[in-house]
This record gives structure tokens, C-alpha cells and sequence, in this order.
């Protein structure tokens, strides 16, 4: 091939159109692997296409039946006229060898697309006022062309290679429970219920405003960075990172962030306050405070930070409602449904590719007065419907009266983590305790209280929906 020439080889997509009239044996493995693009040649592309209608019809793929299709769809001439389709047949390759002119074809294919992607980010970059979503462009063209032809064929069982992997698996976890444990929360009892969060999950943590949901979010980006040394990218829409570091600060040095806003903190904060920013100097929490983005700019900052760091273990997103879609037009809560429910599913496609959990906050609606359901998120039942895990934040004491606290029959601090929906588990409660001057929950345990395991749920009904369990009251969703 000539220098700055488009690369192709028209040789090998000769050849593997000949395969496919030579021997019928492989016809369906090669269009299977085959796309029309994939040619450079227009009369092979033309062939291509009538090749996979006679095989959509179920009819063999041979000389007649291939120049009928073309002659029915006027293409015959486009394809090279009557000759150049029956000097095809006469090709006599070794059908052994089409492994070898897919590979030729398939690496001349995506070369083409990516000087074709090339000219394309090269002409947006040129018209481009914002770097942000140049890059973002440039990110997705290159990825679309990689993940080109990443789709799999049907698979059976019959080889047994899946069903021996879960054996695998379950014969792993019988000899060490902890061997295939998720990222750990910090709180044990939850952990003992979701095996740690897994990778891939979507796992949305709900509650109405003031409940804490930053908190919890952040104890667990503390633990998994700072106790356990993972990595992790933390997407704050609504709170400032220098905001965030102070709660990170104070909760990791076990300091009152209460007495250091009102500056009364003795020599022994003060030491813990330096050792935990020591700690936090070397940990790999990795924070963007972006007031507006998209889950393409999460995922395009996200792939750039894996590879930089070579790996990322953990992302957070704070939070869902504050989120801008990739959706345009006039704004209307049907709209905003829509959208919502775009960015939900992007985010558990952005978990599968990045094998990640990724922990999204979300709202819920402010008119209740019950502990919270899966009805209460705000926007769109997409939101349940994407994640893995949704769990709520139910804290009694956050809307009780002066009375019912002084009563005792609501107890100060007293939280509760209730598991609505688990894809691969039962839902539970999760009993924890809120120090409101650390801004941290914390195990109920931990302050002296009964080591008591979790509390699955007594008062609702399951029901089973496609194959999943569905957490409700009164059996209802």
C-alpha cells in the first residue's frame, strides 16, 4: 500500500466474499463478524448487503441466488456487474484462512474510522469554545471505534465453561467468605449484608434534604481511601471541595467540626487534625466540585483518571437531581423524567465499563411524614429501576418534636439504613448512630450499644418481578 494511501486491501475482501460463496459451512460466522463499512470497495459493500438479505431469508448463499438479490434491488451493476460476481464464486480460497482476511479487513476498517474520527474532532475542535466538551467529543468518537464489533454471539451451555466458572465461585466463597468481598463500607453490619459494594453496581443512597446522605457517602469514601488505601473519584454538584475535605478532615481525625468553626479546639484536635490531613495528603481521593456536568464529562474524567492513576476503585456522585442530561428541548416534568432516566441508565453503563460501584445520591420528595419507600425518589421510577441497591436514610429524630425527644420515644442519633432494593440480596435495616457534630454515622456498636445483627424486614411482603425482589409496604411497590 502506497504511503498516505486509506489504508485497505482489496485482495482480502475479495477473498473473504469468495469464503462465503465457497463454503456454506462458514457463512454465518463471517456475516456474523461482517459489517458493510468494514469494505472499502462500494461493489463489496453492495454484495455484502445482498449476501446478508438472501441469508436473512433463509435461503443458501451461492452465485443465483446472490446475483437474483442484486438484480431484484437494482444493485447488480453497483456490485460490479453480472461478471465480476460470478469471477467471485470461481475464487477457490482456503476456507481455513478467513480468520486471517477478517483480521486484514477488520484493522483496515478501524484504521479508516479513525482518520475519519480524526477529521471529524479535528473540524469540532476548530468550531469549539468550551475544552471541556472538546475532549469529551474527542473521548467518545475514539471509544465508539473501539468498542466496534465488541458484540457477543449467543453463547451455550454445553461446553460447560460458565456453569464451571460460578462452581468456581461458589467453592471460593465456601473456603473464605471474605474472598470475593466487595469495597468495605466502614460499617460492618451492612457489609455483612452486601458483602461490600460490588463492582459494576449502581448504588443509589437516598434521603430527604438534611439527612445526611453527604455524610454517609463521604464515611464510606473515608474508609475505602483513607483505611483502605483504594481510589477514588468524587463528583460534588452542590457542596464546595474545600468543603468536603473539612468533613473529611474532621471525621477521619475524630475532631468536632462544630468546635472548629467556633474556634474551640485544645492541643489534642489540633494534633489529630494534622495527622488526619497527613493521611489525607497521601490518600487518592480525587475531587470534582463542577456545579454543572453531564454523565458523558463524568465518564470522559473518570477513563482519563483510571488510566493516569492505572486504576480506579470507587465513584461517587452528590447528586442525581442536580445532574444535566444529554436531553434538549423545553423543559416540563415529562421532559425532566426522560432525563432523569437517561442519566440513571448512563450511570450503571458507566459502573460496567468502569467495573466500578459508583454511589449515587439522590432526593427524595419533601411532602412525608412516613419513613421513606422506593415511591418517595423524586423524578422517575428509572432511578429504582437501574440501580442495584437503594438504600434510605431514616433518621426519627430529624423531624420530631421537642416533646417526643424529651420523652425518650424517640432517641437523639438514632439512624437507620433501610436496604429498599438489593439485586443480588435480601433488604434489610442497618442500625447506625449519627454524631451530629462530626457530621459522621457510625455503627451502633461502636458507641457501646449491643452488637446486634442486621434487622431484615417484619412488616412488609416481597414480591418477586422479573426475577428480582422488590421492597415495599403492604406488598406493594
Amino acid at each position: 500500500m502506497a504511503v498516505n494511501q486509506i489504508p485497505h486491501n482489496i485482495d482480502a475482501e475479495r477473498e473473504i466474499l469468495g469464503c462465503i460463496l465457497y463454503d456454506g459451512d462458514y457463512q454465518s460466522d463471517i456475516l456474523e463478524e461482517l459489517n458493510e463499512e468494514d469494505f472499502y470497495q462500494e461493489s463489496h459493500r453492495v454484495i455484502l448487503s445482498a449476501m446478508k438479505a438472501v441469508f436473512a431469508a433463509g435461503k443458501a448463499i451461492d452465485t443465483v441466488t446472490l446475483i437474483d438479490r442484486l438484480q431484484l434491488d437494482g444493485k447488480l451493476e453497483r456490485a460490479g456487474g453480472f461478471q465480476y460476481v460470478s469471477e467471485l464464486a470461481q475464487l477457490t480460497p482456503s476456507d481455513a484462512n478467513y480468520k486471517q482476511y477478517l483480521a486484514i479487513i477488520r484493522r483496515d476498517s478501524v484504521n479508516r474510522s479513525l482518520i475519519r474520527v480524526a477529521k471529524e474532532i479535528i473540524e469540532n475542535s476548530m468550531n469549539s469554545d468550551d475544552e471541556e466538551k472538546s475532549v469529551a467529543f474527542a473521548e467518545k468518537k475514539v471509544y465508539d471505534v473501539s468498542m466496534r464489533g465488541e458484540s457477543k454471539a449467543l453463547a451455550g451451555l454445553e461446553d460447560g465453561e460458565a456453569v464451571q466458572e460460578v462452581l468456581d465461585r461458589f467453592e471460593a466463597i465456601q473456603a473464605n467468605p471474605n474472598v470475593l468481598r466487595g469495597i468495605e463500607t466502614g460499617f460492618r453490619h451492612l457489609d455483612r449484608m452486601t458483602n461490600g459494594l460490588q463492582r459494576s453496581d449502581l448504588i443509589v443512597l437516598a434521603a430527604r434534604p438534611g439527612m445526611g446522605k453527604t455524610s454517609l457517602a463521604m464515611n464510606i469514601v473515608e474508609n475505602a481511601c483513607l483505611r483502605k488505601g483504594y481510589t477514588a473519584a468524587v463528583f460534588s454538584l452542590e457542596m464546595p471541595r474545600t468543603q468536603l475535605v473539612q468533613r473529611l478532615i474532621c471525621s477521619y481525625g475524630e475532631v468536632s467540626m462544630e468546635k472548629a468553626l467556633s474556634a474551640k479546639l485544645v492541643q489534642k484536635d489540633w494534633k489529630n487534625l494534622l495527622l488526619a490531613a497527613d493521611k489525607m495528603k497521601k490518600s487518592k481521593v480525587f475531587i470534582d466540585d463542577s456545579s454543572r456536568i453531564t454523565p458523558a464529562q463524568i465518564l470522559s474524567k473518570c477513563r482519563r483518571l483510571k488510566s493516569a492513576e492505572g486504576r480506579l476503585d470507587l465513584i461517587m456522585i452528590d447528586y442525581i437531581q442536580l445532574m444535566e442530561g444529554e436531553l434538549k428541548g423545553k423543559s416540563s416534568p415529562e421532559n425532566r423524567q426522560q432525563e432523569i432516566a437517561s442519566i440513571t441508565r448512563d450511570l450503571k453503563i458507566m459502573a460496567k465499563e468502569l467495573n466500578v460501584p459508583v454511589i449515587a445520591l439522590s432526593q427524595l420528595r419533601r411532602i412525608q411524614t412516613k419513613e421513606p419507600q422506593l415511591s418517595d425518589l423524586r423524578e422517575s421510577g428509572a432511578i429504582e429501576q437501574d440501580a442495584d441497591i437503594v438504600m434510605f436514610i431514616n433518621r426519627p429524630d430529624a423531624l420530631a418534636t421537642k416533646e417526643e425527644l424529651a420523652s425518650g420515644k424517640i432517641v437523639k442519633g438514632a439512624a437507620e439504613l433501610i436496604i429498599a432494593k438489593h439485586r443480588n440480596g435480601a433488604p434489610g435495616r442497618v442500625q447506625l448512630r449519627f454524631i451530629g457534630e462530626s457530621t459522621k454515622f457510625v455503627d451502633v456498636d461502636a458507641q457501646g450499644e449491643p452488637n446486634e445483627e442486621p434487622q431484615y424486614q417484619k412488616k412488609t411482603e416481597w414480591k418477586a418481578e422479573d426475577g428480582e425482589g422488590v421492597f415495599g409496604e403492604g406488598g406493594e411497590e
